[in-house]
């Protein structure tokens, strides 16, 4: 069965608030980027669905419902604050619930594949996507990790946002957070995963103790 994501996602999903966050590298060490690198998140805050609910409770009927909805919202507004789907080269996603929550809550709504498998068909990714997750008070800044769309063994891509939204998430809710990057760290030059040579203990003559 097809799922259909709602026209107005605000009521389907409980949605308080939408936060968009973009910072762009101009200079690092004194000098421009080769390529300047734009980054931007999105954070949705919407009412814990599972708030106050015990451990046995399933999540499955709920997560199908918000979760698909949850990835159109936030990779619309990630492609609108980065230009075109085309210039985002890396992404990452995250979520922080709410004291009434359970950490199993943010689980449910970003790794699975109502979520994580709609968010890379979205924004044109092959990559499994990494992630942050967390249970806390409101204000709580979680740090992002990102990593390329379709090379995850892109090491010049390793790199992080950071996302707050200042009043949330209240006891009975949740952040979802969605991000992004058009390029690479500045002056990325510490090689890459599928060209490094193999270091264990073996090849080292000596490993510091």
């Amino acid at each position: 069965m097809q799922q259909r994501i709602p026209d107005r996602p605000d009521e389907s999903i409980d949605l308080r608030k939408l936060v968009v966050y973009r910072e762009a590298v101009v200079t690092e060490a004194g000098e421009a980027p080769a390529q300047p690198a734009r980054r931007a998140s999105v954070a949705a805050v919407i009412r814990n669905p599972w708030a106050g609910a015990g451990p046995s409770t399933d999540l499955s009927s709920e997560q199908a419902r918000v979760a698909p909805v949850l990835a159109k919202l936030l990779t619309d507004r990630l492609i609108t604050a980065l230009g075109s789907v085309e210039e985002i080269e890396s992404f990452g996603k995250a979520a922080i619930v709410g004291t009434a929550g359970e950490i199993e809550h943010a689980g449910a709504l970003i790794h699975t594949p109502y979520f994580g498998n709609l968010v890379r068909e979205f924004l044109q990714g092959e990559s499994i996507i990494c992630f942050a997750d967390t249970r806390a008070e409101a204000g709580e800044t979680l740090i992002v990790p990102l990593w390329h769309k379709t090379h995850a063994a892109t090491r010049s891509h390793y790199q992080t946002i950071s996302a707050r939204v200042a009043d949330a998430p209240c006891a009975d809710e949740i952040v979802v957070i969605a991000a992004a990057s058009t390029g690479p760290r500045p002056h990325p030059r510490i090689g890459d995963r599928t060209t490094d040579f193999a270091v264990t203990t073996e090849t080292l003559e000596e490993v510091p103790s």
